[in-house]
């Protein structure tokens, strides 16, 4: 594929990073401060960002309790902050919901649009308030790149979108042990959506990306056996800064030039979107599936990743039999990490199924190794059931 690669982001990366603030932010400047719950408040780093926004005399102002799955309603509230007063920098302060969220803020505050026009490009932003962010959860890796998620409270559609260069951070703070009070069941989703980012992006259309699909097989073996390790060892700053890393790395662009498929994403979107489930478990469950229904239209690629990342062997298997046990690898990898892999699990069954289906956000097809049209995502959402 031809391709441009662009990435402004500057990244801090490292323990006291945040003291880079003081060159990031000029004296005097109007901050939005935003976050989630407030956990930053408890672990301290909310006073940490706070005394420097004062030494460098910025008028702070804070919109807090961004959701898990970020919702328009917040982002209309922080578009109203900033064009209230005026607001010239916004600091995000959390995981990629915070993040997610300040992304839209951003561009939102400087248009006459309502902001969900741009979220589903029926407009398009010509400038934006300028972002910075400081990571709290190594998962998503909005930290380095232009995309965000956004669920419109009313509809229930859950969008991704993307309008770089206006999205892109103009820096990330990423200090490994901001990660290190990260509970359990959000480490796990976080350690779940970086492998998802990566297959998504192994599962490209493309006859010549073997050294992307090389980085791809060996970030997804790195995170499958380190994970283990950190859910035993959640203090562990040295497995913290390796999933940091890998998240971060996983979607900054750098393994996106030979495309992706990315229908898990969009399947799970329309889930999470009604039910509001956690994204991580969502594509848990979701994985697995889409693998064994697209191998039966085109089995190279799973056959080709179970051979690299598990070892395994046809040993007399057929295309799709040896599929299937491939895709099995990954619910048990899943279920050995504590996640759900199935939707009813969750207390999702088929009562909504249609919704499920409508609810997508999407033209006639989704996805970019296999096709996929809505009678092929309920089938791959029964499977799920």
């Amino acid at each position: 594929m031809n391709f441009v690669l662009y990435n402004p982001t500057r990244v801090h990366f490292g323990k006291g990073k945040i003291e880079k603030l003081k060159d990031e932010i000029k004296s005097g400047t109007k901050v939005l401060l935003t976050y989630g719950s407030g956990s930053i408040k408890k672990f301290g780093l909310y006073d940490e960002v706070l005394k420097i926004l004062k030494e460098l005399d910025c008028e702070v102002y804070e919109l807090n309790g961004i959701e898990p799955n970020p919702k328009l309603s917040s982002v209309r509230a922080g578009v109203e902050i900033c064009k209230k007063n005026n607001i010239e920098f916004i600091l995000a302060v959390g995981g990629g919901s915070v993040i997610d969220a300040s992304k839209a803020i951003s561009i939102g505050a400087k248009s006459e649009h309502d902001v969900w026009d741009l979220i589903v490009k029926k407009y398009f932003p010509q400038d934006r308030v300028p972002l910075g962010a400081i990571l709290t959860l190594a998962a998503t890796g909005t930290e380095m790149n232009p995309n965000s998620v956004i669920t419109n409270d009313e509809t229930k559609q859950k969008v991704g979108f993307a309008h770089p260069p206006y999205t892109f951070p103009v820096f990330s703070i990423l200090d490994p042990a901001n990660t290190l009070t990260v509970p359990k069941n959000q480490t796990v989703n976080g350690i779940v959506d970086t492998i998802s980012h990566l297959l998504e992006q192994y599962f490209n259309d493309t006859d010549n990306g073997e050294l992307v699909d090389r980085f791809c097989e060996s970030s997804i073996s790195y995170m499958m056996e380190i994970s283990p390790k950190l859910l035993d060892d959640l203090g562990n700053y040295q497995l913290r800064e390796a999933m940091m890393y890998t998240s971060f790395v996983g979607l900054n662009g750098i393994l996106s030039v030979c495309g992706g498929d990315w229908s898990t994403h969009d399947i799970e979107h329309s889930v999470s979107g009604i039910y509001d489930i956690s994204h991580g478990v969502g594509l848990a469950i979701i994985t697995p599936n889409w693998m064994k229904y697209v191998a039966r239209k085109r089995p190279e690629k799973v056959i080709k990743l179970g051979e690299r990342l598990f070892g395994l062997k046809k040993d007399g298997l057929n295309d799709i039999e040896f599929c299937d046990k491939i895709a099995d690898e990954f619910t048990k990898f899943f279920k050995s990490i504590g996640v759900p892999t199935t939707l009813g699990e969750c207390g999702i069954n088929d009562e909504r199924l249609e919704d499920l289906v409508d609810n997508m956000y999407m033209g006639d097809t989704i996805g970019g190794y296999v096709k996929l049209n809505k009678d092929d995502i309920r089938e791959i959402l029964k499977m799920c059931m």
